[in-house]
């Protein structure tokens, strides 16, 4: 089992390297040129910049079992689909039970906003952050149960 973090605008990679170091497990965390990031606990892959080039470098090292953190609910239907375990930022889990309406939502949250429609994003939270730990604590300690 390995995390794997798309690590571009990831407002948890703190809580990433905390957790998965307690445990011993490895975390890979995935940016593109455009961003530096120095992580002594995790490998930093650092991908051309492109559209979508870390998603589909993130989805080619994923595997059934490892752990995938994105926003990107694109990533995680294809992570899903290799067998990864999947969470976002705010401790949501995608799974295969919920991934088709989240997309679905996603598609006609993006025929809204071009119809000049926006939702104002909330702040990022201590409850945001905690939910997040809760979820990736779980999901790790059910991963080293499994290995």
């Amino acid at each position: 089992m390995t995390v794997l973090v798309d690590a571009d605008a990831c407002p948890v990679k703190r809580i990433i390297v905390e957790e998965a170091r307690r445990r011993g497990v490895p975390v890979t965390m995935l940016t593109d040129t455009s961003h530096v990031l120095r992580e002594d606990y995790a490998a930093v892959v650092t991908v051309e910049k492109g559209r979508d080039s870390v998603d589909f470098k993130l989805v080619t090292l994923c595997g059934a079992g490892d752990v995938v953190v994105t926003q990107d609910y694109g990533v995680a239907a294809m992570a899903l689909g290799r067998g990864a375990r999947c969470l976002n930022q705010n401790g949501l889990l995608y799974t295969n039970g919920n991934i088709e309406q989240l997309l679905y939502t996603r598609h006609e949250n993006g025929k809204a906003r071009r119809r000049g429609h926006y939702t104002p994003v909330p702040k990022r939270t201590l409850a945001d952050d905690e939910a997040f730990r809760r979820a990736l604590s779980a999901m790790l300690d059910e991963g080293k149960k499994n290995e």
